[in-house]
């Protein structure tokens, strides 16, 4: 399709001299879809008239932030900022843009398009706080700094790339607390998410909230995500009985011995059930086309067999499962375990894993007893702590609808304010001070550190103010409640926005680490939070505040602003 694939890094410097660009190439955006034209219309529409009346070129400071935190909860996980530095390194209109904007935009002067050809990012400058951080409301997640048009058309996208991939990740990162760090936790979203966008944007984002693994194989092979996977019900049902295996025979692991698998294994686990008291259920009534279809995917992977109930999970999933297993286990393979997709969770976690555990001293196999058991259908962050407060055996959760889209919040709210232009600091006013108010000015935002090493509060400062220093007394103030501030003597200082494109400013670069290291990232920062900020249940919130030096700037410009009324 003309127009949708975006020219790369390096073909864009070598083409136009960014600065930038050429001295770190950072490749394309993941998805094909995120170029120049990926905007809103109103963007091309304030563009032309800031060209028309010459302020095309006037040097714009931007902030990109949101105002409330997701899920009731009190923090945020930052994502996306790698996929935004991609666009603007990408960022640049070819001619089939041109000409479409052309025949949408006849209105506009021709001149106005060759200046939309010659533009790019390279005298564009971009601070952020890194991917994978927690992050709290009204604090700059981004401040793009350039030309007012360019920056300008970057605010959809920006705001694009960054609302659902900080979105997804949080809700991931809520689940991986809730279910604790010893738990697997695996994401099958890929058929239950928002098309193939959605689906790809979410394995990769819940991989660096927490997850260890997704179904989705193209994210797999995109972003070096673990896959995780077995068979569906479809596969039990396919199976009437064991006459539809040709074939039943499996080497031994070593090689060197064959084994007829499933009516050695029938047998040996019917004289089991005898000799065991502890097992519930009688052999000879479990589903035959389901052990058929368990024998033929162990026949298929017998390093990897993990069984997915479909019937009935204690008088026939778990028996058959048991039987295959055994008789992998005389040819000297050891099965996974089984996944349960319906039912009571906790009390048939339960039941199996007593199953195994009889299993193992029944029949002397050594680690029968730990199988792995995964829990699936329909889970989210409630039903987990649900079953964590019943108690279970469920080593793994496989979760899908809930996590991929954010059921329970549509969407994060970052909102793009200009915040200063030409030097100029600019403020917006609303009757909702708290919500819509903004912060005027290019500022620096640091974080600041107690004595247990946990973070207390995230402060802004105007740019020309000196650093906030470890061991100096620093008041804090609310942005706009007068009576909200407190005094804080850091143990250190944490400074929060990098610069990850520079422009031609020659300043350094910040890196942009790998998904693991973002992932490393992301638990090191949820980690480091005091345990009643992010607690389901009526967490603490954050503070947030200015310097006592902005927060006089913040009511000087307000009453400046704002319009004095008239009483008749």
């Amino acid at each position: 399709m003309a127009g949708t694939s975006a020219p790369s890094a390096s073909a864009d410097a070598s083409a136009n001299g960014s600065h930038a660009a050429a001295e770190a190439p950072v490749g394309a955006p993941t998805n094909p879809m995120a170029t120049a034209l990926l905007t809103d219309q109103y963007q091309f529409s304030m563009a032309y008239a800031y060209w028309k009346a010459g302020k095309h070129a006037d040097q714009a400071v931007f902030d990109l932030y949101f105002r409330k935190n997701p899920f009731g909860g009190e923090f945020t996980v930052f994502a996306g900022l790698e996929e935004c530095v991609k666009f603007i390194a990408n960022f640049r209109f070819t001619e089939d843009d041109i000409s479409f904007l052309q025949s949408v935009m006849p209105m506009c002067e021709g001149a106005f398009f060759d200046y939309l050809r010659e533009i790019d990012c390279s005298d564009v400058e971009v601070y952020a706080i890194p991917e994978g951080s927690v992050v709290f409301p009204k604090v700059p997640l981004i401040r793009v700094e350039g030309p007012v048009a360019v920056v300008q058309l970057l605010e959809t996208p920006f705001v694009n790339l960054i609302n659902y991939a900080s979105l997804v990740t949080t809700n991931a990162a809520r689940h991986r607390h809730v279910a604790g760090k010893s738990k697997v936790l695996l994401e099958f979203g890929l058929r239950r998410a928002q098309g193939p966008d959605g689906a790809i944007s979410a394995s990769k984002y819940c991989f660096m909230g927490g997850f260890d693994a997704t179904s989705n194989v193209l994210a797999g092979n995109l972003f070096g995500i673990p896959l995780r996977g077995t068979h569906s019900h479809a596969f039990v049902s396919s199976y009437m009985s064991l006459d539809d295996i040709p074939d039943k025979s499996l080497k031994s692991k070593d090689g060197s011995r064959c084994f007829h698998l499933v009516p050695s294994s029938y047998f040996k686990f019917l004289v089991g059930f005898q000799v065991a008291d502890s097992l519930c259920g009688v052999f000879g009534e479990t589903n035959q086309s389901e052990l058929a279809a368990f024998a033929s995917y162990a026949l298929a992977f017998p390093s990897n067999f993990l069984a997915l109930d479909t019937y009935d999970v204690m008088r026939s999933g778990i028996p058959n499962f048991c039987a295959v297993a055994l008789a992998l286990h005389d040819l000297g393979y050891k099965a996974s375990g089984i996944r349960l997709d319906s039912g009571d969770l906790a009390y048939l976690s339960i039941e199996a894993r007593k199953v195994f555990c009889a299993i193992e001293k029944d029949f002397n196999v050594p680690g029968f007893g730990k199988m792995i058991i995964t829990a699936s259908n329909d889970l989210n962050e409630e039903t987990i702590d649900a079953l964590n407060k019943q108690g279970h055996e469920v080593d793994a959760f496989g979760i899908g609808t809930y996590l991929v889209t954010c059921y329970s919040q549509a969407a994060l709210g970052c909102v793009f304010k200009l915040v200063e232009i030409n030097s100029k600091p600019r403020i917006k006013l609303s009757e909702d001070v708290a919500k819509y108010v903004s912060i005027p000015c290019k500022k620096r935002c640091f974080r600041l550190y107690g004595k247990e090493g946990y973070p207390l509060v995230d402060i802004m400062i105007r740019e020309s103010e000196p650093t906030p220093k470890a061991g100096e007394r620093i008041l804090c103030r609310h942005p706009f409640i007068e009576s909200k501030r407190a005094y804080v003597v850091p143990q250190h200082v944490e400074e929060l926005l990098q610069c990850y494109w520079p422009g031609k400013s020659n300043k350094p670069r910040a890196e942009l680490p790998s998904l693991e290291k973002i992932r490393s990232r992301c638990m090191q920062q949820l980690e480091k939070l005091r345990p009643d900020h992010i607690r389901r249940l009526n967490p603490t919130p954050y503070k947030v505040s200015v310097s006592a030096k902005l927060y006089d700037f913040i009511h000087y410009l307000w009453l400046n602003e704002a319009p004095v009324g008239e009483l008749q």
